[in-house]
């Protein structure tokens, strides 16, 4: 019992590795998408509610990767 409490404070931390990984990828991803749209002259409109939006999706997504394991 000992031992597979062990192996999940391992996994405990491997997850939350990969989870930094994986969030500065996709944060650097939406950076550069966002920059290269900007350099081609378009302009960056983000509206209040286009925020809201966003929150949502992202909330909507945490709790469906919380859900995988159950």
């Amino acid at each position: 019992m000992n031992s597979e409490n062990q192996d999940n404070q391992n996994n405990f931390g491997l997850y939350i590795i990969l989870g930094a990984i994986l969030g500065a990828i996709t944060g650097a991803g939406a950076g550069y998408l966002l920059s290269r749209r900007i350099e081609e002259g378009e302009e960056l409109q983000l509206t209040a509610g286009d925020g809201i939006k966003l929150g949502g999706s992202i909330i909507t997504l945490l709790r469906q990767i919380s859900a995988l394991g159950k």
